[in-house]
């Protein structure tokens, strides 16, 4: 128990720093980020394939009343503030994936593939044809050194036993990470919808700016330009048409950094997936495919008791037939019939040979399962290097 202390207190501060980071972007941008209607992220994502409506009226309606009053606090005549627009939740959103990208870079399950390997190799250790009633060596053995023959093969699966034992506990320990590790990823897919609203809102306050600056200032701008001829007056028009344009090109970064948090959520939800399935068949090993195991290794043991008694039995007749002639007719039936009855019941070898083989395929389904697991886990983190890279291009390209 004590092996597995670093690492119970390692999730601990784990989960506290994804505590401290959620307190942090809980601003009031943030408040109410999906709705009491319970509107999904996914909703919006589906709605964005149709004709392009506007964005602020796919969201609910607090975030709706949120987008509105951000966007009145856009003001055209402030030239440096829209540099800043957006800026804090792209930030987060870029400590967001360097996270995901290292906790991606440090899930190794090598050992977890290593502890399956060592107990496919103990399993095949333990070869059915040894504990063969019917085998001509373990015969040969019982007639010759019967007992030390018996403790030998008890001793040895004993041995095995014990060392099957333990690679449980580490498999135990491993599925147990994997499920803290799944829930920490159940904690970061939370935060990423979080940025994903609030670049909702970002986008929808910038896009009832421009349909602002469009429809209504701008026009009115170059009415009063033309009726009063006035130059400053067309260089307000020319000031606010190009403060539309950095705007718009803002808000386009913005939709690039919104992107990146639809495609993390499935990227999230495949790790969480195969972390699942690999804990599940770890489970299936230590509660189903190890106990079956260690019954039918008991059974066969038993029985090669059984034949031990019998074999004594034979030389015990054998020895009073030669000292009494007189009782070797009963002697001799009695240890005919008593083998009879020792033979009656035993189970056939080839069943415990069906149900090892059948182990070792489940250990090696959960083998291929966790070398799956592994490369989808290496295309991740591909990706999210060439998106945290298409992020940081897009922030140089704003100064």
């Amino acid at each position: 128990m004590t092996e597995n202390k670093p690492s119970e207190e390692t999730n601990e501060l784990k989960d506290l720093v994804v505590e401290k980071e959620f307190n942090q972007t809980l601003d009031d941008l943030l408040a109410n980020p999906f709705g009491s209607d319970g509107e999904s992220a996914a909703s919006i994502v589906n709605n964005e394939t149709d004709a392009a409506p506007r964005l602020v009226d796919m969201l609910t309606e607090t975030n709706k009343k949120q987008a509105l009053e951000l966007s009145k606090q856009i003001e055209p005549g402030n030239q440096a503030a829209i540099l800043g627009y957006g800026a804090p939740a792209q930030a987060k959103l870029h400590d967001f994936s360097h996270s995901m990208l290292a906790h991606v870079q440090k899930q190794d399950v090598g050992p977890i593939g290593d502890i399956i390997s060592d107990l496919m190799f103990r399993l095949q250790e333990a070869d059915p044809d040894e504990l063969a009633a019917r085998n001509k060596n373990v015969f040969t053995k019982m007639f010759h050194r019967v007992k030390q023959s018996i403790n030998e093969i008890t001793s040895k699966y004993q041995k095995i036993g014990t060392q099957i034992d333990r690679i449980a506990l580490k498999l135990e320990h491993s599925k147990k990470r994997l499920m803290e590790d799944n829930s920490f990823l159940e904690q970061l897919y939370d935060k990423n919808k979080d940025y994903f609203q609030a670049l909702n809102i970002y986008i929808a306050a910038g896009e009832l700016k421009l349909e602002e600056i469009n429809t209504k200032m701008l026009p009115e701008l170059r009415k009063k330009a033309e009726q009063t001829g006035d130059q400053m007056d067309y260089q307000e028009v020319n000031d606010l048409t190009q403060f539309a344009d950095r705007l718009d090109k803002r808000v386009y970064d913005l939709r690039l950094s919104r992107q990146i948090t639809i495609q993390q959520a499935p990227q999230i939800r495949l790790i969480q997936n195969t972390n699942q399935a690999l804990a599940e068949k770890i489970q299936s090993s230590i509660m189903t495919a190890i106990p079956l195991w260690k019954n039918q290794v008991a059974i066969a043991l038993t029985l090669l008791r059984q034949q031990q008694a019998v074999a004594a039995q034979r030389q015990v007749s054998e020895t009073t037939n030669e000292l009494l002639k007189r009782n070797a007719d009963m002697l001799k039936t009695n240890a005919i019939e008593t083998a009879r009855e020792n033979e009656r019941g035993i189970v056939d070898i080839e069943t415990l040979k069906e149900t090892q083989s059948s182990l070792i395929e489940t250990l090696q389904e959960t083998l291929k399962i966790q070398q799956e697991g592994r490369a989808k886990r290496a295309v991740a983190e591909k990706e999210l290097v060439t998106m945290e890279q298409e992020l940081k291009e897009r922030l140089l390209e704003m100064k």
